[in-house]
């Protein structure tokens, strides 16, 4: 029989558990720019639905570089899009410099694009006015931001000078070379001193010389300029510039490629979602024909994942995942 004392403790136990679950809940993503927590985009389309996001994470801190990579149908797009404010989530929460994407009214989200979130497209012709120099095209932003003529003049200047393409001030797009097209894209993304930079394949339609000199401009945005710099690319030069690279696969963050410093090799990382889902690369689960589901052992400093077919005290080939004596971090 339960005393009523073990009933209290039993209820104590249950609200203290309940409580840290709420805490955890809010400290998720407190100190991140940008925030989803488990992100799902559905879309219809004849009677078919399709799951482009399912249920992705994903946490960026002011002033990151961040590359992400994916194939196409990955998701990739989407979130781009819905980060700039351009599409809506179905489910889960999405922020950007402390707003709630998902709430968002039409006004709300208008000014989330004119001064929160620059955009970069990968066609060159999408970015800028074609009638107007690259300096009206930076002053356009500010004059829509109510910005002085003498505020927007000296910006313009002034992001042009950083980004080398100042001889560029008064000619029009089509006075200006690809590579120059892009770096007064990123001038006129920038106008507004947004919070975040979305860069969807900026160097896709440049040749390898001049898509050098466009990355560049993007990481004289993130280290002179402050910009939060996150780059949509399948330029394997630029992934492995940056510190950071996510790999979306199947609607969800799987994989981490990080550097703590520009003198040490990549490491890779798969993801750990909030809901403790795991993505292994099939890289690693077709050779030991790892289907459907696998076995799992705790160990004392890392859980093996097994083929489902091995006996219980068999140790057979598998591969692990957790912190290992030699782990590289």
């Amino acid at each position: 029989m339960t005393t009523s004392a073990e009933r209290i403790t039993a209820a104590s136990d249950i609200s203290e558990l309940a409580a840290e679950a709420d805490r955890a809940r809010v400290s998720y993503g407190d100190d991140a720019l940008v925030v989803c927590d488990r992100l799902v985009r559905i879309y219809a389309a004849e009677g078919i639905e399709v799951q482009a996001l399912q249920g992705l994470d994903l946490l960026i801190n002011s002033g990151e570089l961040t590359a992400m990579v994916g194939a196409s149908g990955s998701g990739k797009s989407t979130l781009m899009n819905i980060l700039a404010g351009l599409d809506a989530p179905t489910a889960g929460t999405v922020k950007v410099a402390g707003r709630d994407l998902a709430t968002m009214s039409a006004r709300e989200r208008l000014n989330y694009r004119r001064d929160v979130v620059g955009f970069i497209w990968q066609q060159t012709s999408r970015n800028l006015l074609p009638y107007l120099t690259a300096s009206q095209n930076v002053i356009t932003p500010m004059r829509f931001s109510g910005a002085g003529r003498r505020a927007r003049n000296a910006r313009a200047a002034e992001l042009l000078g950083v980004l080398g393409i100042a001889h560029c001030a008064n000619r029009r797009p089509d006075q200006m070379s690809g590579g120059e097209q892009q770096r007064a894209a990123i001038a006129t993304a920038l106008a507004n001193k947004p919070d975040l930079l979305l860069a969807d394949e900026p160097t896709g339609e440049l040749d390898s010389a001049t898509a050098r000199d466009v990355f560049a401009a993007l990481q004289t945005a993130n280290s002179e300029l402050g910009a939060t710099v996150l780059v949509v690319t399948h330029d394997p030069a630029v992934s492995s510039q940056v510190r950071r690279t996510i790999a979306i696969a199947d609607g969800r963050t799987s994989m981490e490629t990080l550097r703590h410093s520009a003198a040490d090799h990549a490491v890779e990382y798969a993801v750990l979602d909030r809901a403790g889902r795991l993505q292994l690369p099939l890289a690693m689960t077709e050779p030991l024909g790892m289907r459907d589901r696998v076995r799992l052992e705790s160990e004392p400093d890392h859980i093996g994942v097994w083929p489902d077919s091995a006996s219980p005290g068999d140790r057979p080939r598998g591969v692990s995942h957790g912190k290992h004596a030699k782990d590289p971090r």
